[in-house]
Formats: C-alpha cells, sequence, structure tokens
C-alpha cells in the first residue's frame, strides 16, 4: 500500500461510544499522522534520561520513626503534655510573685511566747455580721484544751497552794480554741487574716511532742494590722494572768508552763515561825533591783519551803521557774542551758539541791543508768546564771550537811533561813486560820496547844523528863485541821494522830495483807 493511501476518515476510534454517542467519538489518527509523528519522534535528538538514585536513609532511622504513625502520635501528646507542665509552672510561679508582691506572712513557733497568745486571741468571739463575713469565718475545726482545780468546801486553800481541800469540788475550765488546718478570722470590716496551724509529723528531741507553728497571712496593705493583733494578744494574756502566778516547769530543754496560771497565794495563808516570814519578804525587796540574790531554804520536809516561795511569787508579781536536781534526766549541760533560758521577772527554785552533791549512778529497775547533777555542774551554773533585777535564786533541801561547803558561799547564797518543825506560834496561827470563827474565846485553842504539850510535839518539856521530845510539821496540822473541818473537838481528840511514826518492816505478814499502823 502506497503512503497515500488513507483510511477512510469516517472509521471511529472507539466503535462503541461513536454508536453509543457519535457526537462525542474521537477519531483514529490516519496512518500519514501515525507515520509522521513517527518520523518526528525518530529524528528529534533525545537528551539522555536521570539515573534512578534510590533516597538517602537516615543515619539514625529517624525517617522511618517519624514516617511511624504511632511514633509521630506520641511525640505530640509529649509536646502536649510539656507545654502544660511549662504552663502549669508558670502559672504557680505567677501566683507566687502576685502573692509576694500583695500579700504578707508572719509565722509563729510554739517556742516563742507569743504563739499561746495568738491563738488565745483568735479564739476570742468576734462581729462577724454580713454576709460574706459570716461564711467566711467559720471555723469548722476547733481544739480544746481543759483545766481542773479543786474548791474547798470552806475556801480554805490548802498548805501546797492547791486552792482545795479534801472532799472539794472540782471546777474545770475550758478552752477552746482553733485547731490544724486552715482558717480565716475578721479582724476589722474588710480587714481579714487567714490562720494556717500546721503540726509537724515527726516529734522534735527537745520535748518529746511535735513542733507547731501559726501562719498569718494579709494583704500588704493591712500589714500594719499586726502590730494590732499582738498588741491586743499580749493585753489578753496579762489579763488571764492578773493577779496570778505563772509556774514553768523544766521540760526537757525548755521551759513549759506548768498548767494553767494560779491565782496569788496571799502571803497570810504561809504560816512560818514568828518574824521569819517578814525579815525573808523585806529582805527580799531590799535587794531587789541589785544583782542576782540567793537564797537557800533548808529544813524537813512539809515545813513551807516551797509554799512560801509561792507566797512571795505573788506579792513581788514575779513568775516561778522550778527546776528538780533530783529528776532522773536532768545533767549538767541541761541545766546550764536551762539557767540560760530563765524566764524574764521570775524566781528561780532550785529543789533537792543536796541531791547534786552526790556524784553517783542512779540505776533503774529496768537496767537503765542515768547521771544526776554532778556538784561541780551546779556550781558552774549557778556562775553562769546571768545576772539581773529580774532574778532571784531560791535552794531549797531537806538535808543541808550533805551540801557542799563551796555551795553556800557569798556570791551563790547569799541567805540561809531554816524552816524547821511546827513551833506553838505556828500551830496557834493554823488554829486561827481554821477555826477562829467558832472559837471565839480561843478556849479550844489552848486546849489544843496544851494537848500538843503533852505529847512532846512542841520538842518536849525540859522541865519534865517524861514527855518525849517529839516534832511534828505544819503540813500534818493542816491535815488534821482538813480531816475536821468545823469540828475542833475532833481535831483536840485526833491530836495524837501528828506523833511521827517509823515503819518498820513487818515480816511475819502475809502477802497482801491489810492492816493499820501500830
Amino acid at each position: 500500500m502506497s503512503q497515500n493511501t488513507q483510511l477512510p476518515a469516517s472509521q471511529p476510534q472507539y466503535p462503541l461510544l461513536s454508536v453509543l454517542n457519535p457526537a462525542s467519538a474521537t477519531p483514529l489518527p490516519t496512518t500519514a499522522q501515525t507515520a509522521a509523528a513517527t518520523t518526528t519522534t525518530t529524528t528529534t535528538p533525545t537528551s539522555p534520561s536521570a539515573p534512578n538514585t534510590p533516597p538517602v536513609p537516615s543515619v539514625l532511622g529517624l525517617d522511618a520513626l517519624f514516617n511511624n504513625p504511632v511514633f509521630a502520635g506520641g511525640i505530640g501528646l509529649a509536646g502536649l503534655g510539656a507545654a502544660a507542665a511549662f504552663g502549669r509552672r508558670a502559672l504557680i510561679s505567677g501566683a507566687a510573685l502576685l502573692r509576694r508582691q500583695l500579700l504578707v506572712n508572719i509565722e509563729i513557733s510554739k517556742r516563742d511566747p507569743s504563739y499561746n497568745w495568738v491563738l488565745a486571741w483568735l479564739a476570742q468571739p468576734r462581729d462577724n455580721s454580713g454576709f460574706l463575713a459570716q461564711r467566711l469565718t467559720r471555723l469548722r475545726n476547733l481544739s480544746v484544751t481543759t483545766s481542773t482545780r479543786s474548791l474547798s468546801p470552806r475556801g480554805v486553800p490548802d498548805e501546797s497552794g492547791g486552792g482545795g481541800g479534801g472532799g472539794g469540788k472540782i471546777h474545770a475550765d475550758f478552752r477552746v480554741q482553733p485547731g490544724f488546718g486552715r482558717h480565716i478570722v475578721r479582724h476589722a470590716p474588710g480587714v481579714y487574716i487567714a490562720v494556717n496551724r500546721e503540726k509537724a509529723g515527726t516529734a522534735t528531741t527537745a520535748t518529746g511532742e511535735p513542733h507547731e507553728t501559726l501562719t498569718l497571712t494579709l494583704l500588704w496593705r493591712h500589714r500594719h494590722v499586726l502590730a494590732d493583733v499582738f498588741t491586743q494578744a499580749h493585753a489578753l494574756a496579762q489579763s488571764f494572768q492578773q493577779g496570778k502566778t505563772v509556774v514553768y516547769t523544766a521540760r526537757k530543754m525548755e521551759w513549759a508552763v506548768l498548767g494553767k496560771p494560779r491565782l496569788k497565794r496571799p502571803l497570810g495563808s504561809v504560816i512560818l515561825d514568828e518574824g521569819v516570814k517578814e525579815r525573808l519578804v523585806d529582805d527580799v525587796k531590799e535587794f531587789l533591783g541589785a544583782q542576782q540574790w540567793g537564797y537557800l531554804l533548808y529544813g524537813p520536809p512539809g515545813t513551807g519551803k516551797t509554799s512560801f516561795i509561792q507566797a512571795l511569787a505573788g506579792e513581788l508579781d514575779y513568775s516561778v521557774a522550778m527546776i528538780n536536781l533530783s529528776e532522773i534526766g536532768m545533767t549538767d549541760d541541761l541545766l546550764a542551758q536551762l539557767l540560760t533560758q530563765l524566764p524574764e521577772k521570775s524566781i528561780l527554785v532550785l529543789e533537792d539541791v543536796d541531791a547534786a552533791m552526790v556524784n553517783r549512778r542512779q540505776r533503774d529497775p529496768d537496767g537503765y543508768s542515768g547521771r544526776t547533777v554532778t556538784a561541780s555542774g551546779l556550781l558552774n551554773a549557778l556562775d553562769g546564771l546571768a545576772a539581773g533585777e529580774d532574778r532571784i535564786a531560791f535552794l531549797t533541801t531537806n538535808h543541808i550537811d550533805r551540801l557542799d561547803p563551796a555551795l553556800i558561799r557569798p556570791g551563790r547564797v547569799d541567805v540561809m533561813v531554816r524552816i524547821g518543825e511546827a513551833t506553838r506560834y505556828q500551830a496557834a496561827q493554823m488554829w486561827d486560820r481554821y477555826y477562829g470563827d467558832i472559837d471565839k474565846d480561843h478556849s479550844g485553842r489552848e486546849r489544843f496547844l496544851k494537848r500538843l504539850d503533852e505529847l512532846g510535839l512542841f520538842g518536849g518539856d525540859s522541865q519534865n523528863p517524861d514527855v518525849p521530845k517529839r516534832h511534828t510539821s505544819t503540813a500534818a496540822i493542816q491535815g488534821l485541821f482538813q480531816f475536821n473541818k468545823g469540828d475542833m473537838e475532833g481535831a483536840i481528840n485526833m491530836a495524837e494522830g501528828l506523833i511521827p511514826r517509823t515503819f518498820e518492816p513487818d515480816h511475819s505478814a502475809s502477802e497482801g495483807s491489810i492492816k493499820a499502823p501500830a
């Protein structure tokens, strides 16, 4: 077939489409067109094709990891978490910065005296009128402190200063205060104080109790209120102690208030021998404000040594700080530390100083051995006691013969006073105190004193050798009077019970037998 031979132009490329839709059918190229295209393709110079280079793999294989949808999703979540953590930290830092700029905090340790003052101040009733104040200042977590005291039916305080005798009623005082946690207190209109009372999870080595802190928070522009808070708290504490004596006791390595402040004991309630009390009080007042002054009261137990010190503290408006040197666990170092932290305007009372004169080891039944205060430790502690106008030292002992002469030299002990057994003068004064309202003519008192003379309880009668030489204590006489309240005949008839008794072991008695003393 020649090149000019052409196929019929009416022959379609897709017969089926032409049949279905002749208008849209595309004609097939002719032979000449095909040849021309072939010739053109053949004559056109072709460029060399690029080699098929495979992709370079990543050194760490990260491409495959990032192409993994699970890994890519994890990376996205991690990024969101990091952004959230960063945002949270930024928010906390911003809030802390805002608090520092707008708020002021003050932390009070339990070791500070103002801790109990502020707690008592927070427990006082307040005017919380108003919708906001009523809902913000509701205290839902409270704590209570209970204290008890005896009330004598006749109102006569006992020799120990407790204020009550046998058979008296027990009076209880309950003090409610904010418990541990967060509270809000309304101090004044528009002024609120956030209170946070916290307790440590572990006990301190000093007291064996968990340490406590009290934090007060308020707006910076209300910071002047803090001065008012502490002023009012201190004034409230002073009002609680008005007419009372605060007694401190050594608790491990610090001083602690022993119970509630006690009513001041009047000097008239302590009966010493004639003139002794007056001379002591005058001497203390004379040297008050000078250097530290030391007194030694010695004599048998139950003669009123400690009672006189408490009454003297009430007369001078001082507190009492008591240390028992015979207490197990009291050492030289602990004693020295306590004396350097002595409360201001207080009378220091060192009881049983003779216990420190024997350098020995005490062993408990369970095998524990602990050293008491030594003589040298006591002397060094007294020498290191800061001299000041608000401190008076009283030492007491039942055995003066056991004391080291170095202890009672001037500078450590300036005045020594013997508080001995009950005398006729003391017995008469105590009788008038208990039965003066019913023994108008003093006839009962004379009979009582005569009976004590017959029993030889005033040291015997030098002119009658048949009367034994005996002694009794004021504590024993007081116990007799309290047992026979309002019954002076009963007190006279039971005077024989004032005779001191010595108890010898009865080996013939069976285990658990009960018998009256002979």
